[in-house]
């Protein structure tokens, strides 16, 4: 009989779990395979948080950008025998969202309804572990008034590496997947959108301070 250490069963306990938790890919494969609801809905769980902040970071609309996800999901659900076996069903998760966000703002410029005006407010997360000053509360809201106010002026390739990388996490081999461009296009336009950011956002506030230059090695 083998007797568990209390730390090797506390280690067990937090490695199971994972062990039996499937893939996307895996799910994708059930729904496919065996019309499984309930694969269709896990992976709606899954996603449905990072979807719905690509779409807002995207369009700047969060009411809208819940319709979006909601219909991304739509998309996969009645496309979902279209994705390969030997794809990332994350790569065709965000691709499927970004045009759908693309679409939205062709639309938003034909009716002249694009406009810079329709910022929206940001829940920010202290870092420091502090209770921020009122001050510093409003110097954080302002700040993340004008770089929202930003980055909706960027072009849309640039604004859609900005949040792929910096507001969502993927590296720069998976934005290339996603957009189905050459991962050193995605570095070159990930430098140039910051350039445009330090740009900008000089025009919209006072000296914040130089934006950093990208890792262009990760």
């Amino acid at each position: 009989e083998i007797k568990l250490t209390p730390t090797m069963a506390r280690i067990l306990n937090q490695l199971l779990p994972g062990l039996f938790t499937p893939t996307d890919e895996q799910l994708l494969w059930r729904g496919q395979q065996q019309d499984d609801a309930a694969a269709y809905g896990e992976l709606a769980l899954r996603w449905e948080q990072p979807i719905r902040r690509l779409c807002e970071r995207m369009t700047n609309d969060p009411h809208r950008a819940e319709d979006l996800a909601q219909e991304v999901f739509t998309r996969v659900f009645t496309g979902r025998l279209a994705l390969q076996p030997n794809a990332r069903f994350s790569t065709w998760l965000w691709r499927v969202a970004l045009n759908l966000c693309y679409d939205e703002l062709r639309r938003r410029q034909r009716r002249a309804e694009f406009s810079l005006d329709e910022l929206v407010e940001d829940d920010s997360v202290s870092l420091t572990g502090e209770e921020p000053s009122p001050a510093a509360r409003l110097e954080e809201r302002e700040r993340g008034d004008f770089v929202r106010a930003a980055l909706q002026r960027l072009p849309e390739h640039y604004r859609a590496v900005v949040v792929l990388r910096h507001y969502e996490g993927l590296k720069f081999r998976q934005i290339a997947e996603v957009l189905e461009i050459p991962e050193g296009t995605v570095k070159s336009r990930m430098a140039e959108a910051l350039d445009h950011l330090a740009v900008l956002l000089k025009e919209f506030s006072p000296p914040m301070g130089n934006i950093p230059k990208p890792n262009l090695c990760v």
